[in-house]
């Protein structure tokens, strides 16, 4: 008796001693793909032809299209170089104001005997300070709208002119 029951747990075990993730097939039957004999045909030559010029000038217009989008690339980022140069002139400009206005100020506390003297001169500095920073944030602002600006009526341009030619 102990022999049988050996016998069925060995069974029961080799059975089912691969995970369900594991098996091959998943539990799912496997059909054979349906085989369909269809008559080898000789395309007519015009279709063939036609199918050519299509192919042909579906390159033409892809070759076009990409060169087009390059020059506007390039016009735009030609446009773009031209508009950051000037704001960097107008950085370097400001740098040089301000630079030479704590230089003023240094030079001008160096003379300073007084306390009073002390804070009058530097709350003045302070209140020219801020005014000369204001204009200068309303200059480069200025210079960053014109830029953007600039880009986009370009781009604008671009693609108007480019869907013109293509309707």
């Amino acid at each position: 008796m102990t022999e049988t029951t050996t016998a069925t747990s060995k069974a029961k075990t080799t059975k089912h001693a691969a995970p369900w993730s594991e098996r091959s097939n998943y539990g799912i039957l496997k059909f054979a793909m349906p085989q369909f004999d269809l008559p080898n045909m000789e395309l007519p030559e015009a279709f063939r032809e036609m199918a050519e010029k299509g192919v042909e000038q579906a390159r033409d217009a892809y070759a076009k299209a990409s060169e087009e989008a390059a020059d506007l690339l390039e016009n735009t980022y030609e446009a773009a170089a031209k508009r950051a140069t000037d704001y960097n002139r107008k950085l370097i400009e400001i740098t040089r104001t301000n630079t030479r206005a704590a230089f003023d100020y240094v030079h001008e506390l160096l003379g300073v005997k007084s306390p009073s003297k002390f804070i009058a001169l530097t709350t003045a500095q302070m209140r020219k300070q801020f005014e000369i920073v204001s204009e200068q944030n309303k200059e480069l602002s200025a210079l960053a709208q014109e830029m953007a600006t600039e880009a986009c009526r370009h781009n604008q341009t671009s693609v108007s002119k480019a869907l013109n030619r293509a309707s």
